[in-house]
């Protein structure tokens, strides 16, 4: 597995905010990568003094601008869970203010979970429901001017956890993958059976 930063198993190309965090393995289409330590992608609603989670933008990014129109990007990840709130993540990103990241996370009770963040100047932060064992499969659609996220448990069944809109001006918005560890010292964090598709998802609902 080699260090390059600027490929991808997605059809377009990518940049790295971290290059030396990314790795791509052209064998298997598999993307590594390892979180750097107190690194996340949060905007506390509550202010600064809020108590709550720090505000960061430090995060580990890898993306790109797709091509216009509807989208299905998938991919099952994998995170060698070490502290609270490491996380391997789908990202949308349109700037530093809006923004949705799609995340399978350890949660404060020590158990994966699937936590969905949407960004629109302060972060609205969702758990959705926890997995047992260290894997999901993860999909942002693109739908017109909306996004949703789904989870699977297997790759083929999917569950709707949330829809939404970042604006109207789609031209700027880019996808990826991004690797977090706020609270510990990294992780480990592995995309592989990737998918992109400018399919149009049919049913929003059951994820078909």
């Amino acid at each position: 597995m080699n260090q390059v930063p600027d490929a991808s198993p997605l059809p377009f190309p990518v940049t790295a905010s971290h290059p030396d965090v990314w790795r791509y393995d052209d064998a298997t289409a598999t993307v590594t990568a390892a979180a750097p330590a107190h690194t996340d992608l949060y905007i506390n609603p509550g202010g600064a003094d809020a108590g709550d989670a720090e505000t960061m933008l430090t995060a580990a990014t890898l993306l790109g601008l797709p091509p216009g129109g509807d989208f299905q990007f998938s991919a099952r990840i994998s995170v060698d869970f070490r502290a609270q709130y490491d996380a391997g993540v789908l990202l949308l990103w349109a700037d530093e203010q809006h923004w949705g990241k799609f995340c399978f996370e350890f949660s404060p009770s020590s158990a994966p979970m699937v936590v969905s963040v949407v960004t629109r100047g302060v972060s609205d932060d969702a758990n959705a429901f926890t997995v047992e064992g260290h894997v999901i499969w993860l999909r942002v659609s693109r739908i017109d001017r909306a996004y949703a996220y789904h989870a699977s448990l297997d790759g083929t069944t999917w569950q709707l956890i949330r829809v939404f809109h970042l604006g109207d001006d789609l031209t700027g918005h880019r996808i990826g993958f991004e690797a977090q560890s706020p609270t510990g010292d990294g992780c480990t964090v592995t995309f592989d059976q990737v998918s992109f598709t400018s399919d149009r998802l049919t049913e929003l609902r059951d994820g078909s």
